[in-house]
């Protein structure tokens, strides 16, 4: 029991090195000097990160039929405001307004994707999944017109590795699959961190003066 115990650690610690070494090796190397660029990364990884974490919580609510379903959702919603909030300074009042339309879409697909899987209606969560990749595709599109670093393709699977690993989580925790549905968060945490550096690391090289000491 021991050993199996041990393999199991092993496992798990292999497999969070694994995914923090991707993620840090694409992360921008700024210097300690350049606060703005600095200041800029860690709050772009909170707004990340937020998404990710209240969409888990949207996920364990929505489908525990939890009486705070609503709030977190509306919480969530918030966060994309945030998000669209944070590239004004960049990219104008328009832009910001646009980015937070798109995100505050790929959230209410998000609650029909989790609707549709809850009642087990295979048929419309078909439709919601395809509905939420073209949602994908748009805010890459979208992300990809704005910045030459943020390349399309690029773009492209980042958002539907993001949508892959969230769909995961919520089957994983329909079929009570604890330790899959966990593993799916870990992962998709990070790679919202990892996402998270690249825009960071797009508007520091499409801007570089508004980074200047």
């Amino acid at each position: 029991m021991k050993m199996n115990y041990l393999t199991i650690l092993f496992t798990i610690m292999a497999t969070t090195l694994s995914v923090h070494a991707e993620q840090t090796s694409t992360m921008p190397m700024f210097q300690e000097t350049d606060s703005k660029a600095v200041a800029l990364r860690s709050g772009m990884a909170k707004l990340w990160e937020d998404h990710i974490t209240y969409t888990r919580n949207y996920i364990i609510s929505a489908l525990a039929g939890l009486e705070d379903g609503g709030t977190v959702a509306q919480r969530l919603l918030r966060n994309q405001d945030d998000i669209g909030d944070a590239i004004k300074p960049y990219y104008g009042e328009e832009a910001g307004e646009k980015l937070t339309v798109l995100l505050r879409e790929h959230i209410t697909i998000a609650t029909e994707v989790v609707t549709a899987a809850k009642a087990n209606n295979n048929e419309e969560l078909s439709k919601a999944q395809a509905k939420w990749n073209t949602n994908g595709d748009d805010i890459a599109a979208f992300l990809s017109s704005a910045n030459p670093h943020w390349g399309r393709n690029d773009m492209t699977m980042m958002l539907h590795k993001h949508l892959e690993y969230t769909t995961t989580e919520v089957v994983s925790r329909l079929k009570k699959d604890w330790t899959a549905d966990i593993d799916a968060y870990d992962q998709g945490h990070q790679h919202m961190l990892m996402f998270a550096d690249i825009l960071t690391e797009g508007i520091v090289k499409k801007f570089p003066e508004k980074f200047a000491q």
